[in-house]
């Protein structure tokens, strides 16, 4: 091997990894990646299963503001995201030879919306640049060595394994779908060093609340179209679908952030967003009974919707009620669904831990990436584009070496 090559180690084999991995052998290292699994990409494999969404159309401010977190630096995330953006991303799957198309709700799919194909060709790109893989390689931690340089710890089945690397990224993920290798086993050992780890919390998730049987029976499986949803003052348009357990769907993921902050969470339901609470009373016209049945037929109100509203209002005796119920009807929460459900987790590394060029303060030498660190992102394309972000600018920073103050 020439000796004058960085050598750095990826931990961690999934999108913002294989990215790291991808603009560090770009850039003459030579790339070693780390992941416990027998193959990279699980959890990009899985979120591919219903349609890959690559990115968003979205324009760059309403990109950004999608982006949060403890002490979330905006401005930094800025200049990442333009180094990176939704367009960059698109012509990389492009050079891929996977085109890309918008849908009408700005989520960015490749033609086939399949993840399989383009993680094939993105392992062969990588192999060609000469990015080695070891598989079945549980990180256990890491060390710095008196020349410099880092040494790496991981479990090869029962056999341990050391290596000694110029760099390190660790892009290990979070603690959402542990089946595919993102436990958060990683946090202990960080702290271990001294590295604050913000708790995880579940994200673009589902959430619970007290459904009576009668109404389970009647609303599980059924989706709610064309609502209004609101948390804590933030409003969003979209559908839910009514499980057993509460409700899953986008608008509600999007608010997890506001809903996580309430001390009793709470959504509230616009059942009928295009008219006013006066307009649906006039529709009822001259009905006096059976005003649920007649909200079916004047208001095209579903029998899901009727059978929430009768569990959290009972019955209604005049249609004004029903009107102002249907417009704003409270639902209280009693919790998120387990991370383990989760799309994605809030928490990890506190950003105060990393420099700009994402390496750790305490660690100098080693660099974080993805869902490791404190931020997060709703569904829509937005939340994997923080991953190939996140990715890319360690890539550059590990192959580029630390930066003196």
């Amino acid at each position: 091997m020439d000796n004058s090559r960085r050598e750095i180690a990826i931990i961690g084999g999934g999108p913002a990894g294989l990215r790291a991995a991808e603009v560090a052998a770009r850039r003459g290292a030579a790339v070693t990646v780390f992941d416990a699994k027998p193959s990279v990409g699980r959890k990009f494999l899985v979120a591919g299963r219903s349609g890959l969404n690559l990115t968003n159309s979205a324009d760059f401010e309403t990109f950004l503001a999608q982006y949060s977190g403890r002490d979330f630096p905006v401005e930094r995330w800025r200049e990442y995201l333009k180094d990176f953006d939704n367009y960059h991303l698109s012509d990389w799957a492009a050079e891929l030879g996977v085109d890309t198309f918008a849908a009408s709700s700005g989520k960015v799919f490749p033609f086939s919306k399949k993840a399989a194909p383009l993680l094939r060709r993105w392992v062969l790109r990588l192999r060609e640049l000469g990015v080695v893989f070891r598989m079945k390689h549980q990180w256990t931690g890491l060390a710095k060595q008196s020349d410099g340089r880092i040494q790496i710890d991981c479990l090869q089945g029962d056999q341990p394994v050391q290596a000694r690397f110029d760099a390190v990224v660790l892009a290990m993920g979070g603690a959402s779908w542990p089946q595919t290798g993102s436990t958060g086993s990683w946090v202990s050992i960080l702290e271990a060093q001294g590295v604050e780890v913000v708790p995880f919390a579940a994200a673009n998730c589902g959430w619970e609340c007290d459904w009576s049987p009668e109404t389970r029976a009647q609303i599980e499986g059924k989706p709610l179209q064309n609502l209004k949803l609101s948390a804590n003052g933030r409003t969003l348009t979209g559908e839910l679908v009514a499980t057993r357990y509460g409700f899953e769907g986008t608008p509600l993921y999007t608010l997890g952030r506001e809903l996580r902050r309430m001390a009793s969470p709470v959504i509230e339901i616009d059942f009928k967003p295009t008219f006013t609470e006066a307009r649906l009373i006039a529709k009822m016209e001259s009905a006096r009974r059976n005003f649920y049945k007649e909200a079916g037929l004047r208001w095209k109100l579903n029998e899901t919707a009727c059978a929430i509203l009768r569990q959290y209002y009972g019955e209604f005796h005049d249609a004004a009620s029903l009107a102002q119920a249907a417009k704003c009807c409270r639902i209280p929460l009693t919790q998120a669904r387990p991370i383990a459900e989760a799309i994605s987790t809030a928490g990890g590394v506190a950003w105060s831990e990393l420099d700009a060029q994402l390496m750790l303060k305490q660690l100098p030498g080693v660099y974080c990436a993805g869902e490791m660190i404190d931020w997060e992102a709703p569904t829509g394309g937005f939340l994997i584009q923080g991953c190939f972000v996140t990715g890319n600018v360690a890539g550059q920073s590990a192959a580029a070496g630390p930066v003196m103050a």
